[in-house]
């Protein structure tokens, strides 16, 4: 049995007290939310329970599927840097950008500069500007982790994602060929049909889903909605299950679901590929818990 972690959205806090220029773009409305609402829902305590209890796990390999930073500073970088490496050395997590990630535009080279080794694949792809590491293929086990980049720079107020063709075409590529393992598609935003907000949207998700109903997927996990989440998409042979898990960080309490974190224990068997779900998350006394059970 493989047991794949996820965590999601971790707003790593607190946010560095920005200089007055780094506040000349979109940086100085996300700073002003994070003073005002965002600082009392992203907690260091709530994340640091959830960080021991997924320790204690005992996971064979994390997916991080993004949202590590707020406003896109170059010390919030450094310090998930070193939060990323508290978690676990490259080759045992995965990494995809959210769209807080891409905040604002210089924010890609900073992506790179400082997260490249948990987003490298297991061979370079070619890929070239806001896509470079992506989409990545890590074989760990019987499992294919085909990692996505949805993260692109947007105007104030939005916090919609993209793909873009090339991409989509190259994922498809990845899938068709890791066919026969268990394979597990990480991306930030949730392609579902009907998103919950039109200004937060993957805006070619259409694109997704079809690459997927070709090229097949056992299952696709996401962060960016902040709360737990199962939907459904086509795949070549049947369904396939879409996963959303909380920020990792949230306080219990608020309009979300408060910080979890998901297991899937993934085994071969005749036929095919079985997989549990199991849903941690904080509860009221700040322990961790289970809070769900069940198969895929």
């Amino acid at each position: 049995m493989f047991v794949l972690a996820h965590l999601s959205d971790p707003h790593l806090a607190p946010v560095p007290r920005p200089r007055i220029a780094e506040l000349a773009s979109k940086r100085l409305t996300g700073y002003l939310n994070w003073l005002r609402k965002r600082r009392a829902i992203h907690r260091s305590d709530a994340l640091a329970a959830i960080v021991r209890d997924l320790a204690g796990a005992r996971a064979d390999h994390l997916a991080v599927t993004g949202d590590l930073v707020n406003i896109a500073l170059p010390a919030e970088f450094e310090n998930a840097r070193r939060w990323l490496d508290a978690l676990g050395p490259p080759a045992q997590v995965s990494l995809v950008p959210g769209n807080h990630d891409a905040y604002v535009v210089a924010a890609a080279a900073l992506c790179e500069r400082h997260w490249a080794p948990y987003m490298a694949g297991d061979a370079a792809l070619g890929g070239t500007g806001e896509n470079a590491f992506f989409p990545f293929l890590r074989i760990r086990g019987p499992v294919a982790l085909v990692g996505v980049s949805t993260a692109v720079a947007t105007p104030p107020f939005m916090a919609t994602g993209r793909l873009g063709a090339p991409q989509i075409a190259r994922m498809r590529a990845l899938l068709a060929g890791a066919a026969g393992q268990f394979r597990a598609v990480l991306i930030h935003h949730p392609p579902h049909a009907v998103p919950k907000s039109h200004f937060k949207r993957l805006v070619d998700a259409d694109a997704f889903r079809q690459a997927i109903a070709a090229a097949g997927a056992e299952l696709v996990i996401h962060g960016h909605d902040h709360v737990r989440s199962l939907a459904w998409i086509d795949g070549p042979h049947g369904r396939v299950p879409v996963i959303g898990v909380p920020s990792a960080s949230a306080a219990f309490g608020g309009d979300h679901d408060a910080a979890g974190y998901n297991l899937y224990r993934i085994d071969r068997r005749p036929g095919g590929w079985t997989c549990e779900v199991e849903r941690r998350g904080l509860n009221a006394a700040g322990a961790v818990i289970e809070c769900e059970r069940f198969a895929v």
